[in-house]
């Protein structure tokens, strides 16, 4: 098996996080800036083994996609071509990063640690997977 790499996509910043090989545990694995984004995927892939890619799905509370949506779109056709071999899937990502800080305040973490954003992302990108994985599209 190889791992699942799940993405919180963002303008500037995006949080990725990873399952160990057996796919049970999903962890943070970085924050990269976004222009930097394909190069990494590129680079990871290359020495670890992924068997599909999770991409957040932004909503409105009416189900309706997010202004953000348009941004993931252009990525998501960036993406396919850069890696064509790993399939794509999409999670709803509604309330990931407000459940991300909520986790920073109960794990401990000081006013100024929490206003590390990018560790939101990433604590963002493993809710996300921790999410699929959890699903029954998995």
């Amino acid at each position: 098996m190889g791992r699942i790499l799940a993405i919180d996509y963002g303008t500037k910043r995006t949080g990725l996080a990873v399952t160990d090989e057996m796919q049970i545990i999903a962890s943070g694995l970085t924050t990269v800036e976004t222009k930097a984004l394909l190069p990494f995927l590129k680079n990871y892939i290359s020495t670890e083994k992924v068997e599909k890619i999770v991409v957040g799905l932004p909503k409105q509370m009416d189900n309706t996609a997010s202004e953000s949506e348009v941004y993931i779109q252009k990525f998501l056709v960036q993406l396919s071509k850069a890696i064509p071999e790993i399939p794509v899937d999409r999670v709803d990502e509604r309330f990931t990063s407000k459940m991300a800080f909520q986790t920073m305040i109960d794990s401990g973490l000081k006013k100024k640690q929490r206003k590390n954003k990018a560790l939101v992302d990433e604590i963002s990108a493993t809710l996300i997977l921790q999410s699929y994985l959890s699903s029954s599209q998995f």
